[in-house]
């Protein structure tokens, strides 16, 4: 008992030099339990919310587009997580494609596990199409009624549309998008339009779609214009990124468990498929208030423990992580202290990194021809003023490339 005393104490003192955890953070549960404990959902109160949907063309004329959605998606996350208040951030994904392809639309609900999105997206290949007009009224119309918006009225709901060709407008059984416009406008969602090269109808169609719900339109060339800057940290913050994930104890019970072992099975697919850069903008997200929920997940041990929302103790030896369930308690106890350390030490140094890497960003930036009209700026400017129309403030200067 005392050893154990000991090691909680030092536990806690070393929580409280993780500035990670945001105190807004709280708990509800459900009738599930762990062993006397409520099983842990993790809610959000006092936070602001941002649900952002990418309702994205897939079709073989979008290749360059996807693989910059790929590179991209991180770089986004991080602007975004630098509104005040913090926020939630949800998001989710709707592709598209036409009748007679492989599919018509593949939907991805909003969640804040940004891991498994994109361990979906990694997947996407450009395909089918070369027809010209898509199912892009199918596409809006599953975007805006099929994902989970929020109902806080407070919330930055928004909607990117992204392609280069215009809708079907001969499909007898389709919802035409004025009115599923309508129905976003009722519903507080914002869509805006992305074309990707220049065809004149794709041009007409995207403006009036932006015009009637309340949105921006805007034009980047088919590759998709992103900026891409390799900098000389990405490296290293792909590597600690890694390792912070290994930092992760989760517990539960057998579906909770298997929940668990998807969100893990993400992180490692975007760890061995994914680029460099992808992986350090992703560890940039993490390590910032914003990004907890991607990092965390549900039941993630010593962060529940640290919160006091468990006691150690108190959980079923069937519903800890595997490797703790033949440990004497006193091991227990030091193997979360030990984890909490490194995990703190792990956040400092990609915060630290993260800085340096912004730095180089901003000189490079300087150095960019047209800058102002690649994807990363335009996206940036469009979300910048709408969450403050929105009450929220973005506090970056510039995107996170």
């Amino acid at each position: 008992m005392k050893s154990k005393i000991i090691a909680l104490a030092l536990f806690v003192s070393t929580i409280g030099i993780v500035a990670f955890y945001p105190a807004e953070r709280v708990v509800g549960a459900n009738t599930g339990s762990n062993g006397g404990v409520s099983t842990i959902n993790v809610q959000t109160a006092g936070r602001s919310r941002i649900d952002v949907v990418f309702v994205l063309d897939t079709t073989g004329s979008m290749g360059g587009m996807i693989e910059a959605a790929k590179e991209k998606i991180w770089s986004i996350a991080s602007t975004m997580a630098t509104a005040q208040p913090t926020p939630e951030i949800r998001m989710g994904l709707v592709a598209y494609r036409d009748r007679g392809d492989a599919y018509v639309t593949r939907v991805f609900d909003l969640s804040s596990d940004l891991d498994s999105m994109y361990a979906e997206l990694m997947d996407f290949r450009a395909g089918g199409g070369g027809d010209g007009p898509e199912s892009v009224n199918k596409a809006l119309h599953d975007a805006v009624h099929k994902m989970s918006w929020s109902q806080d009225a407070q919330a930055y709901r928004v909607l990117f549309l992204v392609g280069d060709a215009p809708p079907h407008m001969d499909y007898q059984d389709d919802v035409k998008y004025k009115d599923t416009v309508a129905v976003a406008l009722h519903k507080g969602i914002t869509i805006n339009t992305i074309q990707c090269g220049k065809d004149g109808s794709t041009k007409r169609r995207w403006e009036q779609i932006a015009q009637l719900a309340d949105g921006r339109y805007f034009r980047v060339e088919q590759s998709g214009s992103a900026v891409a800057i390799t900098t000389p940290y990405d490296k290293k913050l792909a590597e600690l990124s890694k390792e912070l994930d290994g930092t992760r104890l989760y517990y539960g019970d057998e579906e909770e468990k298997k929940q668990q072992k998807r969100k893990v099975a993400a992180a490692e697919k975007l760890h061995t498929g994914s680029s460099v850069a992808s992986r350090a903008r992703r560890a940039t997200f993490n390590a910032s208030k914003g990004g907890e929920s991607n990092f965390l997940g549900d039941g993630e041990l010593v962060e529940d423990v640290a919160r006091g929302r468990v006691d150690l103790s108190d959980i079923d030896r069937d519903k800890l992580p595997e490797p703790m369930q033949s440990m004497a308690p006193a091991d227990r106890d030091a193997l979360v202290v030990k984890t909490a350390k490194r995990r703190s030490e792990l956040q400092r140094q990609i915060k630290d990194l993260a800085g340096e890497r912004s730095g180089f960003l901003e000189k490079k930036r300087d150095s960019i021809e047209d800058v102002e009209a690649s994807l990363d700026d335009q996206i940036y400017t469009t979300v910048r003023e709408q969450v403050e129309a929105q009450g929220m403030k973005l506090e970056a200067e510039m995107p996170a490339y």
